[in-house]
């Protein structure tokens, strides 16, 4: 059953995070943009930053589940090391970009405040993960890395979540302040029951 869950979970960290390249190939009528006021559209550093959180986030997504599971850390932990780097520039970039498009979120000041706080634990857990690992506290890194692709995960999540809100509510704008903080905090709850089960191992 954990394997089960755990491929599924690989499964779709990699579709979601390869999702960014829809925008290159589809129609931005067709996309999230489309929901965005022509005034936001037009503000290029919001299209910028909304860019680089998205392709940055998906490649944390992309990347960041390979980390878990230890046969793979003791074989292969150079490699582990360098994508543990990668993963770690990815969130800084993406997460700070997340914090500034929040701002700008749909719905009202309840979906910006969901996304904004996400993108500071993603930070701040990431950041900590890394200051942990250096002073060789290896279970706090591997507990906070936990949390952190919790965040993460939170494009997969949000996906899943926002279209049955959106069919259970009828209501887009409501569905879409809900997920703001459904797609993480359920994850985060999650990854703490993860570590305290670990730690009793």
């Amino acid at each position: 059953m954990k394997k089960l869950l755990f491929v599924l979970i690989c499964v779709l960290a990699l579709l979601i995070g390869t999702y960014p390249i829809i925008y290159v190939f589809v129609d931005h009528k067709n996309t999230f943009l489309n929901s965005k006021s022509s005034e936001v559209l037009d503000n290029i550093a919001w299209k910028s930053t909304f860019f680089a959180h998205i392709i940055f986030g998906g490649i944390s997504l992309f990347i960041g589940w390979r980390q878990f599971g230890p046969k793979f850390r003791h074989k292969h932990l150079n490699l582990h090391r360098i994508i543990g780097k990668v993963y770690v520039m990815s969130v800084i970039i993406s997460s700070i970009a997340g914090i500034y498009i929040g701002f700008y979120a749909n719905g009202s000041a309840v979906s910006a405040t969901g996304f904004i706080f996400l993108g500071i634990i993603w930070l701040i857990t990431t950041l900590t993960a890394v200051v942990q690992i250096r002073r060789g506290h290896i279970q706090n890194h591997q507990q906070l890395m936990t949390y952190s692709f919790a965040c993460a995960f939170a494009a997969v999540t949000l996906r899943l979540w926002y279209p049955l809100l959106v069919k259970i509510t009828e209501d887009p704008s409501f569905s879409y302040m809900v997920v703001a903080w459904l797609c993480w905090v359920p994850n985060l709850i999650v990854a703490n029951f993860i570590n305290k089960k670990v730690c009793k191992i």
